[in-house]
């Protein structure tokens, strides 16, 4: 059952028509170029701020107004479907739990890294937003960023480019993250952008994807302050 879940959603590819005109490929890469550099070096300037400061909030704010900003500006995108064309159905609770099956992964992961100095260190100075902020108003900024990279990485990027979809968005998203200075955060990015990226593939839209990324965050500004 669980393999056969994974395997509609992870694997195989429901037929689906996005033609886009060759004007309107070139317009997502111009769009998506610029986006990458902007959120970037705004992720950059965020996780430099010191922990429990309201400019936190309001640059990651900023940083999920750029990405949604850039997905919308690149040109239409699709929600996606999984199954059959005759029982083609919305991803709606499958995704949910893959993301919360991911986030138990980097859980488990985490029981190891934390008896590594260095590596725990680089985990903390992510996860101490945690503790020194609104927890509800961390949890919102958690959803509405996932929401926001999805619609971005998920949606335009991956629709800017021909070939090795799930590899080059996940390279990319790894890599805009690795603006942070943060190790960890980038490995995590990178495992991230694999599965959510399988999703894309798989259904052909955002939703799974962002389904996916909106459970694992959530799950982990809850679960990972308290393993480390």
């Amino acid at each position: 059952m669980v393999r056969g879940l994974l395997r509609r959603h992870l694997w195989d590819v429901t037929p689906r028509e996005h033609w886009q005109t060759d004007a309107a490929f070139r317009r997502r890469r111009l769009v998506s170029v610029a986006t990458i550099l902007v959120g970037g070096a705004v992720l950059g300037v965020t996780l430099r701020i010191e922990q429990g400061s309201a400019w936190f909030y309001l640059a990651t704010l900023g940083l999920a107004t750029v990405w949604a900003v850039g997905a919308l500006a690149s040109g239409p995108l699709h929600l996606g479907r999984v199954g059959t064309d005759e029982h083609a159905a919305r991803p709606v609770v499958q995704p949910v739990l893959i993301g919360l099956a991911l986030a138990g992964v980097f859980v488990a992961g985490a029981l190891v890294v934390r008896e590594v100095p260095m590596l725990a260190d680089q985990v903390r100075s992510v996860t101490g937003y945690a503790d020194q902020g609104l927890v509800p108003l961390l949890l919102l900024i958690t959803v509405l960023n996932g929401v926001a990279e999805e619609l971005f990485f998920r949606g335009a990027l991956y629709a800017a480019i021909r070939r090795h979809q799930v590899a080059v968005t996940s390279v990319v998203y790894a890599l805009t993250t690795a603006a942070a200075g943060n190790v960890m955060l980038t490995f995590a990015a990178l495992l991230l952008g694999v599965v959510v990226g399988l999703e894309r593939r798989a259904s052909g839209g955002i939703l799974a994807p962002v389904l996916t990324h909106a459970a694992w965050g959530v799950a982990m500004l809850c679960v990972l302050p308290v393993v480390l």
